[in-house]
């Protein structure tokens, strides 16, 4: 029999719906089973369900075509599970690594109605911070249960479905379901530890309650927080039909807690609907306040219950505020305390700088230019990417808009002819900064860019993320050492569109980058090329490499290694090129964060091997190129557009994976052959196995996932949506 069914409802979390899975199906407990509810979700949740399903037989999918939210999506869960315990976990929370170990042990020993487990919360900014159970149960209980009477401070953990598994057949015999609405914790949480006969802690960290910056209803404000109204009508409902009044103060007691925690959060409860939900606890207080009286709590908390109590909501309010009050003082104290005085500043440059940054903050002042789109691409390194791919549609569809480029000094003669531009740091470049109604980059601007009202920012991105990104760096120090998160965070705030290639870019965005932009996923502008690049092109492109019809083009391209400065991975272009053969060419690209310092590689006497890490534009070398070798680079993922085989070269994959972080295993679910050694990548071109039906097979897999919006219309698309605002009603 199964031991565990673990009921996973899913909407609108498919940037962390994976992590939540996988932290479940790696555990080394093998008697489990996970059904998955799709409540309906409007994003890729749904497929992900579904898509885990396909490759696991422990997990199950129902699909619900109607959005009933969290409460009864657990319920159809619950209908469906065998186990002999449930355990309700969010899809954007995930379970510690091994857990399952002791959970499955004091399960089997105790056989308990309820097990309570301990969590930590996972604030996005990386920081972690414990529960309360340590406060609660300071001699923790071990193996034993116990009723709640013996030990009511057990009400004092957090009410959640998830820090808690529960028997089956228990829950069958007591007849207890979610609630619909917000706060459906509340009426399911409470009841089923009033109703157990054997309730067991286990003192261990099992999950990670993670925090969102953006997204979750304890951060929205509305109306719906006043369904928690509702919830604790039900929970005392319960109780006497439980026949628990002797629990009647300790839940009472909770209930204040929780009714004055959500008021007291400026994230949930609007200012002008205040005053009516204090009204509203008020009316709970004199409803369910227990005949015997309770226990009302020390200092400032016990003044709240009081002045709840008797309605004095103008002196609950003056309390309020002093209290917020204070701790403004406290922290305007602080920032004085740290505050230092800059240097005097006499250079030249300096005072340059100085000049630029008001004639920067005086143009600020001045109209958005309606008809002006700036352009940038890899910190001004010139005109790439996406961002010249969307520059080029908007040529064509919206003449009416000004397209101007930011580009070093020193790459300006990387530009094609006719491109206007600026020079980075000069007056023009604070000008069109300032103005611009549209900046598209495909990485961030400065921070000291400002977001102005009207203005429309478009993040393009780089590629298909391998290596974990963004906020998701925080849990791999080594490969995030001089990052600003914070920074970071402010620089995302300004983007209104974000434009991804695939449903698992969009998905892992969404994770790594939290915010309020839109996502559009309509497939990677510069990727357009490849799909409708003519034979004559393509012959062409060769042609200038010096490469013939009958001759195999390699282009060897690997990643940059941000935890390893000056790191190469172990790579001899002559044996390589020996492998290939007399018609094999090699081209050489290297990261173009090594622009300024590469070396070159080696030449050799013959020409075959040659290095292009200057060329401008890289869609043209892989146009060219017959065979891609790439590590853990997101070329990979724009390659495959064009069908031709792709060999991942990974020497370094069991140390990247753990010092860098990636977001899937590119060994296991790879595009073609995969060679951990360079012997074993001379291997596969030596024997033919680059280009054999396995390749293909594998490659296929590949383009479904992550190249299925590929059709040459990406950056038309992208045009329409941002500048021409169709489709956005």
């Amino acid at each position: 029999m199964t031991l565990i069914s673990f009921v996973v409802p899913a909407f609108r979390v498919q940037g962390y719906l994976r992590e939540c899975l996988d932290s479940i199906l790696a555990q080394p407990v093998t008697d489990i089973e996970v059904v998955g509810v799709d409540d309906c979700s409007p994003d890729a949740s749904g497929d992900i369900l579904a898509e885990y399903a396909d490759r696991d037989d422990r997990v199950r999918v129902i699909r619900l075509d109607r959005n009933v939210g969290l409460g009864p999506a657990r319920n159809a869960g619950l209908d469906q599970a065998t186990g002999e315990y449930v355990w309700f976990v969010d899809g954007d929370d995930w379970l510690v690594a091994d857990c399952l170990v002791e959970v499955a042990e004091r399960l089997r020993t105790t056989r308990p109605d309820v097990l309570l487990v301990d969590h930590v919360r996972a604030h996005w900014d990386g920081t972690v911070t414990r529960s309360a159970m340590a406060e609660v149960f300071p001699q923790p209980p071990g193996a034993v249960t116990f009723r709640l009477r013996d030990r009511p401070q057990t009400l004092e953990l957090l009410h959640t479905a998830w820090n808690r598994l529960l028997r089956r057949q228990f829950l069958a015999e007591v007849g207890l379901r979610f609630a619909p609405g917000w706060y459906e914790d509340v009426s399911f949480s409470y009841p089923v530890l009033l109703a157990a006969d054997r309730v067991g802690v286990l003192d261990v960290v099992c999950v990670n309650y993670r925090q969102r910056r953006a997204g979750a209803i304890t951060r929205t404000r509305g109306e719906r927080h006043f369904e928690v109204f509702g919830q604790w009508n039900r929970v005392f409902r319960e109780l006497d039909r439980l026949g628990a009044e002797e629990l009647r103060s300790a839940v009472f007691d909770r209930m204040m807690w929780h009714y004055l925690t959500v008021l007291g959060n400026d994230d949930r409860i609007d200012p002008e609907l205040r005053p009516t939900f204090f009204a509203r606890v008020a009316i709970a207080h004199a409803r369910f306040h227990p005949p015997g009286g309770h226990r009302i709590p020390a200092g400032v908390e016990g003044l709240k219950h009081r002045l709840a109590a008797a309605g004095q909501w103008r002196t609950y309010r003056m309390l309020r505020a002093t209290g917020r009050t204070g701790e403004r003082v406290r922290v305007t104290a602080g920032q004085v305390r740290r505050r230092v005085v800059p240097p005097v500043r006499s250079t030249l440059r300096a005072a340059r700088d100085g000049v630029l940054r008001g004639y920067h903050r005086a143009e600020l002042r001045r109209p958005l230019d309606e008809h002006l789109a700036v352009y940038a691409a890899y910190w001004y390194r010139g005109y790439a990417c996406n961002p010249a791919a969307v520059y080029e549609a908007a040529r064509r569809l919206a003449p009416q808009l000004r397209g101007v480029w930011i580009v070093r000094r020193d790459r300006v003669h990387t530009l094609p002819e006719g491109v206007e531009y600026v020079v980075a740091g000069s007056p023009a470049y604070h000008r069109v900064l300032a103005r611009a109604k549209w900046l598209v980059n495909n990485v961030n601007f400065p921070d000291s860019v400002r977001k102005r009202p009207g203005s429309v920012h478009v993040q393009t991105h780089h590629g298909t993320p391998v290596k974990v990104m963004g906020l998701d760096q925080q849990r791999y120090p080594l490969g995030a050492v001089g990052m600003d998160f914070a920074g970071l965070l402010r620089r995302v705030d300004r983007w209104d569109y974000s434009v991804t290639a695939n449903s698992f870019s969009t998905q892992m965005w969404e994770r790594a980058y939290p915010a309020g932009y839109t996502a559009l996923e309509v497939g990677y502008p510069r990727n357009d090329r490849l799909v409708t690049a003519t034979a004559e092109e393509v012959l062409r492109l060769r042609a200038e490499l010096g490469a013939g019809l009958g001759e195999q083009v390699v282009l060897y391209a690997p990643t940059h290694r941000e935890h390893l400065p000056g790191y190469r991975p172990p790579f001899d272009p002559q044996r390589f090129l020996d492998a290939l053969g007399p018609s094999g060419l090699l081209l050489m690209r290297s990261h173009y964060f090594h622009d300024r310092q590469r070396r070159a590689w080696p030449p050799d006497g013959r020409g075959r091997i040659l290095d292009v890490s200057d060329h401008p534009r890289v869609e043209e070398l892989y146009l060219a190129a017959d065979v891609l070798v790439t590590d853990y680079s997101s070329a990979m993922f724009d390659y495959a557009v064009l069908d031709r085989p792709i060999v991942v070269y990974a020497p370094d994959w069991d140390a990247y994976r753990l010092t860098r972080g990636v977001y899937f295993d590119i060994t296991a679910e790879p595009p073609g052959p995969v060679a951990r050694t360079f012997a074993e990548l001379l291997e596969l071109f030596g024997t033919g196995r680059v280009g054999s039906t396995a390749a293909d097979a594998e490659r296929a897999r590949f383009r479904e996932r992550f190249c299925a919006l590929e059709d040459g219309h990406a950056a038309e698309r992208v045009v329409r949506r941002v500048f021409l605002g169709e489709g956005s009603g």
